[in-house]
């Protein structure tokens, strides 16, 4: 719901450092799996407890996500580039909640398989629509130049990672945060099939 606005206040800074790290011989793959490198570390922070640390490698990899897609726009834009890039967002999205599992199974167990099962419905919904999208040569920057096709949402990227960085402040939340959270994505998968069934009729 928020990614649009904040695309057009981030955009214009990530484009100048993109621009310079392009200039600089930098490419985009390998910012985008340093990237993942600091999620996965920020989820195995999170599983040791080390709760409001991992909010350091957590911002780097988001900061890592916003870049790697400027570098592309930089130098050449490809379609591995962004195969990876939405991959390795899938593992980080997956990860977290893992890493809150994991340090706390019994408390956190339950909440923690529905989050990531509405994450799972959510991506499905996502990704299905970017299909079809593509397939009907639809093209939309509304949320950046992507390589897929984004739909809106209740909750898209910059609601997620808000979510996440609450959650490493108040850890011992998370397991109501998780079932509203949940929830919230499973209505967002709903308004996307409710769009798709509007947007590809049969």
């Amino acid at each position: 719901m928020l990614d649009a606005r904040m695309r057009k206040v981030i955009d214009p800074v990530l484009n100048r450092i993109g621009q310079g790290l392009a200039d600089a011989g930098i490419g985009a793959n390998a910012v985008t799996l340093i990237g993942l490198g600091f999620g996965v570390l920020a989820a195995v922070m999170i599983a040791m407890g080390l709760f409001a640390l991992a909010l350091i490698p957590l911002a780097f990899s988001r900061i890592a996500d916003g870049l790697d897609g400027a570098i592309a726009r930089a130098s050449r834009k490809t379609d591995f580039g962004g195969y990876l890039d939405i991959v390795c967002d899938f593992i980080f999205y997956g990860a977290v909640p893992m890493g809150f599992v994991w340090a706390d199974p019994a408390g956190n167990g339950a909440a923690g398989a529905f989050l990531l099962a509405s994450f799972y419905s959510n991506g499905a919904s996502f990704l299905g629509f970017a299909i079809l999208a593509e397939k009907r040569e639809m093209k939309t920057d509304a949320r950046g130049v992507k390589s897929l096709y984004y739909t809106g949402g209740i909750l898209e990227g910059t609601e997620t990672i808000a979510f996440f960085v609450l959650l490493c402040l108040l850890p011992a939340w998370f397991s109501p945060m998780a079932w509203v959270f949940g929830a919230l994505c499973f209505a967002t998968a709903a308004s996307r099939m409710v769009l798709a069934a509007r947007v590809f009729p049969d």
